[in-house]
């Protein structure tokens, strides 16, 4: 099975969601998306497979939104999309892109329906909590 994830490794969800992946048996490719950077294409390819809006897609806590007036409700997609190709940190994560579809992992239970796990299958958090896909 081929599973992309666009992590960030410092970023406490986007571990848990690689840590998830690689227990269900998957090894993904790993992109790091503050290393590489996006393209306008690339992103607005992930938010339509995602059904995410720009402004859905909005990370709006450490980054640079407020400084740079995102989170004003006026704001249109061409901006958040152009702001997101130029501060790759103001993408959320992490998106994980499946055969069964692309999601953006939050809260990081989200990529068990990419996955098709199994209900009541364990997984560990990297801080130990257990969680059981439903």
């Amino acid at each position: 099975m081929s599973i992309v994830i666009y992590h960030n490794p410092d970023c406490g969800t986007s571990r848990n969601v690689l840590e998830i992946i690689r227990q269900s048996g998957a090894e993904p490719t790993v992109i790091e998306y503050l290393k590489t950077g996006w393209t306008r294409a690339q992103l607005l390819g992930l938010f339509a497979a995602a059904d995410l809006t720009a402004r859905e897609a909005l990370r709006t806590s450490k980054s640079p939104a407020q400084e740079l007036g995102l989170l004003d409700p006026e704001v249109d997609e061409d901006t958040f999309l152009e702001a997101m190709v130029e501060h790759p940190v103001l993408v959320n994560r992490p998106i994980v892109c499946s055969p069964a579809g692309v999601a953006l992992c939050r809260p990081s239970e989200t990529v068990f329906a990419l996955l098709g796990t199994p209900s009541g299958t364990e997984f560990t958090k990297e801080d130990g909590e257990a969680i059981t896909a439903p």
